[in-house]
């Protein structure tokens, strides 16, 4: 929750008018549990979820992950009709299937870095071609998976994300 990067699409979200909360996953940080592979992870996804419309009711939540978030955000979002979009920052596809998404019908965008060695853009455009509907991609120059000196041009793209997203 206190990486540069979760930090700056909580921020965008925020800038968007679209409220956000940052969280760890079971097992980081001080938070309690211990990891879990991503399926106790997407519970802990799924009670934020149920928390955030509880508490802004009428609103359409918007999914952000980084990384590990990421992979869990999308099987989450995928499967929860509450969710209105999903942004992808830094997916690491070469760690993990990805196969689900061929079945996701809710709007996704995939940032990435296009020096990513966990996320090749190639692979990333392959992946959001067999998306139904497909998901854009919107590449950062020059970037690695952390997104190191590239923190402004993370930013853009995600405020250009979120402009691309659907309307409720």
């Amino acid at each position: 929750m206190h990486n540069k990067v979760v930090y700056a699409a909580a921020k965008a979200l925020v800038r968007a008018g679209i409220p956000a909360l940052r969280f760890n996953f079971r097992g980081v940080g001080l938070s309690g549990g211990k990891h879990d592979g991503g399926h106790g992870e997407q519970a802990d996804l799924a009670v934020v979820l149920d928390h955030l419309v509880s508490r802004f009711p009428g609103s359409v939540p918007v999914v952000a992950g980084y990384s590990f978030g990421s992979v869990v955000g999308m099987r989450v979002g995928c499967a929860d009709r509450r969710v209105g979009g999903l942004i992808a920052i830094g997916a690491p596809v070469t760690l993990y299937d990805l196969s689900f998404l061929a079945s996701c019908r809710t709007p996704l965008l995939f940032i990435q870095g296009d020096r990513d060695p966990f996320g090749p853009l190639p692979m990333i455009m392959a992946l959001a071609a067999m998306v139904p509907g497909g998901a854009r991609v919107l590449p950062v120059a020059g970037a690695l998976h952390d997104f190191a000196g590239k923190m402004d041009a993370l930013g853009s793209r995600l405020d250009q994300a979120i402009r691309d997203l659907p309307q409720p």
